[in-house]
């Protein structure tokens, strides 16, 4: 799997509560060990999900799996983002569960980011894909292992951030939390209609 096949990936694992809860535990006092929780619930059940299709097949890849097969995947998968995104734009009160992530814990924290990024449906259908692919290909399942650091990665830049840049990170990333809530499905919907223009040039090109 190129890098251009694992960023449309990664970014529809991140899209939405998944990416904005991890900015919203940056900005809770005790940042670094809800976030640490948060990015390592995520790393298992991404892990248990990749694994599991890989071992036993999972999916719609059939032997002998090619690239264009896989650039069709991710268009699938795309689609059905951008469908989600778009159908939930006009609900103005966030989720229950983001009203306790101000007094949020690691126990909390971690059990959030397994399932979330376990059990969120495009998160299951991206995995899924991902070791049926491998698995299809007879690729190692090593090959995986680009795929989830990327997404553990993006989930870690806003605790990242705050570590490099101390006090104006402070200041930031309240306000980067209450743009996104109010604005991210037209930031998800302009990267969605991106990446599918890349999957289309896969497949036509």
């Amino acid at each position: 799997m190129s890098w251009l096949e694992i960023l449309p990936l990664v970014f529809v694992m991140v899209a939405g509560p998944q990416i904005l809860t991890p900015i919203f535990l940056a900005t809770t006092e005790h940042w670094r060990a809800n976030s640490a929780a948060y990015v390592a619930g995520a790393s298992l059940s991404i892990t248990l999900v990749v694994t599991l299709a890989y071992v036993f097949g999972v999916g719609a890849v059939g032997q002998g799996a090619s690239n264009t097969t896989l650039s069709a995947i991710i268009l699938g998968v795309l689609l059905l983002a951008m469908g989600h995104t778009y159908r939930t734009r006009n609900e103005s009160e966030p989720p229950r569960w983001m009203g306790k992530l101000g007094a949020a814990t690691p126990r909390f924290s971690f059990r959030l980011g397994f399932l979330l990024l376990g059990f969120f449906p495009t998160d299951v259908l991206t995995s899924a894909a991902v070791g049926s692919y491998l698995a299809a290909n007879d690729a190692p399942w090593a090959d995986a292992v680009p795929f989830v650091l990327l997404t553990l990665f993006v989930l870690a830049l806003p605790s990242l951030v705050l570590v490099g840049f101390g006090e104006r990170a402070e200041s930031f990333l309240p306000k980067a939390r209450d743009w996104m809530n109010e604005n991210s499905w037209i930031v998800n919907e302009v990267v969605i209609v991106f990446f599918i223009g890349l999957a289309l040039n896969n497949l036509l090109g």
